[in-house]
């Protein structure tokens, strides 16, 4: 197994630490509007008779954004495999910080009407667009500085900032919801998490122009001017990633699937059912989130230090499997109206998640080539975000308000988990490839395989 592109420990550090402190910051900034769709958003721009209503409107315009991801993965991936991977995450952190921030300063449908709303979802319509470059780029930067050996490790610490950006969320709100009235948190409250992000923001962008440009990359490039040079033309990474690596894209949507779908069920969706559904107060679900969130992000470098020993595969299908049960244990655990068993249950549920997205990172870059590697781990994983984490909240809602009960709730994410499970299955291990070399050189393509394939 090559290590070639290893790079010294307080080097790698750095390009990790800005890389976890930028997804950390830009996760925020996205969750940070699911929960206050669950919380405020549904009253101050989506005014409703029926709350449930109101939270199904509110929570569309959460899923704009995710429609806006593929599209950013297009943009912000066609220029990360031509320019580089740090000079667009500079720019994705700007939009995203600064639609949040703008969001935090936006007039409510009492002050101006349907303006209100359709000013919140051009807003959202950015985070999304933002966010679609962002994942790519982040794990790409660390899975090209990482080394072979301790990739799937190195690369999981920007999947920690998922989490950690919805603990800093909930956190915020959770603090804010016990400082204050509910009048107090409904008129002005709100928007100081939003405006905080523009701190956030700046502190994120004086890390990130730190770090170096993915030494893989520059290599790439500089093969790829020396072709350009001799007269070589090349096609667009988005137009040779449909044509060369579709069956790729395909599995790192699936690989997606089932963590996408069970994440914004276990988190976002939470918050409404324990609120409306149960009547709990706000802060149960908040603060079950919360102590989820803290195990989450701990416990996922250690999914991805595992898939360096085991491989990518064998973690991944321990969380889609477990998902698959847990999805019918987690709501007759929450049904119980009981704090404590209500934390057990999303933390269970949040450790099975961090199997599945732990080594995701790793396992996605490694199924492409270097000079269309940001383009198809963008694309690959923002479809899945349209099909899986938009929709998810939007069905579990309208499931919920059609049969009043969670059954076929589970069976919505017990199918999701089972997706995952049989993609993962058929797709052949990618442990051990050097980033450095193009899978046309090499016998050990990561493409689908048959079920049970060795590794590659």
């Amino acid at each position: 197994m090559s290590d070639t592109t290893t790079q010294p420990r307080g080097r790698i550090g750095r390009i990790v630490a800005a890389s976890l402190i930028g997804t950390t910051i830009e996760w925020y900034d996205f969750f940070l509007y699911g929960s206050a769709a669950a919380l405020v958003f549904n009253t101050l721009f989506f005014p409703s008779a029926d709350p449930l209503v109101g939270t199904l409107i509110a929570f569309i315009t959460y899923a704009i954004g995710f429609a806006a991801r593929p599209l950013g993965g297009i943009v912000f991936g066609h220029f990360g495999d031509k320019i580089g991977r740090k000079k667009l995450l500079v720019l994705s952190l700007l939009m995203m910080g600064g639609a949040t921030f703008a969001m935090g300063l936006l007039p409510t449908y009492e002050s101006i009407g349907v303006w209100a709303p359709i000013l919140l979802t051009v807003l959202r319509l950015v985070q999304g667009f933002a966010l679609g470059g962002e994942w790519g780029g982040a794990v790409l930067i660390v899975s090209e500085h990482g080394g072979d050996k301790h990739r799937g490790f190195w690369a999981s610490w920007p999947q920690a900032g998922a989490p950690g950006g919805n603990l800093l969320a909930t956190g915020v709100l959770s603090l804010l919801a016990a400082v204050q009235s509910d009048a107090a948190f409904q008129s002005w409250g709100w928007r100081i998490p939003f405006l905080l992000s523009g701190l956030l923001v700046m502190i994120g962008l004086w890390i990130r122009v730190s770090v170096s440009e993915s030494p893989v990359f520059l290599e790439a490039q500089a093969k790829a001017e020396a072709a350009a040079a001799a007269g070589v033309k090349e096609e667009a990474p988005v137009v040779e990633v449909f044509k060369r690596s579709w069956r790729e894209v395909l599995s790192a949507i699936g690989t997606r699937f089932g963590e996408n779908i069970s994440y914004y069920i276990l988190t976002s969706f939470l918050l409404v059912y324990v609120t409306v559904h149960l009547e709990l107060p706000k802060s149960t679900a908040l603060n079950a989130v919360l102590i989820g969130s803290a195990v989450h992000f701990v416990t996922i470098p250690l999914w991805g230090a595992l898939s360096d020993r085991l491989g990518r595969r064998p973690v991944t299908l321990i969380g889609s499997a477990g998902m698959a049960v847990w999805a019918f244990a987690f709501f007759g655990l929450v049904d119980s109206k009981s704090f404590v068993v209500i934390t057990l249950a999303v933390t269970a549920g949040l450790l099975l998640h961090g199997a599945m997205y732990g080594p995701q990172a790793a396992f996605i870059s490694e199924m492409f080539d270097t000079k269309v590697r940001y383009s198809g781990a963008s694309m690959g994983s923002q479809l899945a975000s349209i099909l899986a984490g938009a929709l998810a909240p939007i069905i579990a809602v309208e499931l919920l308000k059609d049969y009043g009960s969670s059954t076929p709730i589970s069976v919505y994410l017990c199918a999701a988990a089972v997706i995952t499970t049989i993609t993962v299955a058929v797709t052949r291990e990618t442990l051990g490839r050097d980033l450095s070399r193009n899978s046309r050189d090499e016998d050990t393509t990561p493409v689908p395989a048959t079920a049970g394939a060795d590794r590659g």
